[in-house]
């Protein structure tokens, strides 16, 4: 394992040595492409509904269908590392599927957090969760704080140079 940064095998081995210590582990995932005050409030809800945070990050090209062709702005080892240097965060992976699902059922997480963009019966994995006797937490987003809104508001104020 390297840092806080870890593989999906690693991941495992790292959410069942806190099951078997009793501790609750919370999930959460993003694209986290220009890190902001919303992403951190976020993870410092997120972290606060359980004793540990694994954080899941989309690679490259997960953003890039998601997003667009010009996204993601940071490259996925960049995005993943400062995600991991966050106080909030105890571990982070990295998934290319669309959905972080099966990650979701590999960890088996206590509880899953997303932001209010989400409605609750949307969550991706919030049967499986709630299948191990686990739960879905949504949190309010930041107001007028999300990567798209950054990025709309850099080139409304100095322009696109395409």
């Amino acid at each position: 394992m390297d840092g806080v940064t870890a593989t999906w095998d690693e991941a495992r081995a790292w959410r069942e040595r806190r099951r078997e210590q009793g501790r609750a582990v919370v999930f959460t995932n993003g694209c986290f492409d220009i890190l902001h005050a919303g992403h951190l409030e976020l993870l410092h809800r997120a972290r606060s509904f359980g004793d540990a945070l694994v954080v899941a990050v989309n690679s490259d090209g997960s953003v890039r269908r998601l997003k667009g062709a010009g996204r993601p702005l940071v490259p996925l080892s960049e995005r993943a590392a400062l995600v991991a240097a966050l106080k909030p965060v105890d571990l982070v992976v990295t998934f290319d599927d669309h959905t972080p699902l099966r990650l979701i059922e590999q960890l088996r997480p206590d509880v899953i957090v997303k932001g209010g963009d989400w409605a609750e019966d949307d969550v991706v994995g919030r049967d499986v969760v709630e299948a191990a006797g686990g739960r879905v937490e949504i949190v309010p987003l930041v107001e007028r704080r999300s990567t798209t809104g950054l990025i709309e508001e850099i080139v409304r104020r100095y322009g696109r140079d395409d």
